[in-house]
């Protein structure tokens, strides 16, 4: 073999590695999800009136909450793997701003969830529930409540890493404030575009879904600009 090949085989061994940890841990926290699906339940639906439509729709919706809280639960764990296989490509500077953040990014993302799952989801939730009463008898399936709740948690996990991401990439010089001040309005176009996909196709869901993620990206910004200052006083000029 090779010189040059054998760094190469070396990586695709450690990322299997990863890759195996990451799928073996997943499995165990779903296993135990499934142990507990029974204390589960009443949290994620909230003592709901809800109906199954058919009998295997008891299974999907168990499976999919316990895959859902496994992925929760397993995305630490995953993030780790994924640093230390990425770590010897980082420069040092690189890496010490990665530690800082990994823990950071998994709060961030919980936050993320708590704020979908007790904000977001039950003021759209009961608002087209009320708007539906005005003329229908409302029957919610657990099928159609798990998949509605999903829609307005995960995807906030992962964007509440967006202040944390910029943050990160200015403190290693990607990008700078003024750079983020440039492309706001793209970045607002590119958000809009975000709350159409992930919410019920009306306006006021659209809004309070888009109002939080303008917050977050402006929330990044500040927080790119405090970095900025810090790292370099020329930065007071370009304001």
């Amino acid at each position: 073999m090779d010189a040059e090949e054998q760094p190469l085989v070396e990586h695709l061994i450690d990322l299997r590695k990863s890759l195996l940890r990451s799928v073996v841990f997943f499995v165990l926290c779903f296993a135990a999800s499934l142990l507990f699906i029974n204390k589960l339940v009443p949290i994620i639906t909230q003592h709901h009136e809800l109906v199954m439509m058919g009998p295997l729709d008891v299974i999907r919706l168990y499976t999919g909450i316990a895959a859902s809280v496994s992925l929760g639960l397993s995305l630490p764990f995953i993030a780790h793997q994924l640093w230390l296989f990425v770590r010897p490509a980082l420069t040092e500077k690189e890496r010490k701003a990665a530690v800082k953040f990994l823990p950071v990014i998994s709060l961030s993302f919980i936050g993320g969830l708590l704020f979908g799952y007790f904000v977001i989801f039950p003021t759209i939730y009961h608002f087209l529930i009320q708007m539906g009463q005005e003329h229908f008898k409302m029957f919610i399936s657990a099928k159609e409540y798990f998949s509605f709740l999903l829609m307005f948690t995960i995807p906030f996990g992962f964007l509440f890493e967006v202040p944390l991401v910029l943050l990160f990439l200015t403190t290693i010089g990607v990008i700078t404030p003024s750079s983020l001040g440039t492309i706001r309005k793209y970045a607002y176009i590119g958000l809009a575009v975000v709350s159409a996909v992930i919410t019920p196709p009306d306006f006021f869901s659209q809004l309070i879904v888009l109002v939080p993620l303008i917050a977050l990206y402006e929330i990044g910004v500040f927080l790119s600009k405090m970095k900025w200052k810090q790292g370099d006083g020329s930065y007071a000029s370009e304001a």
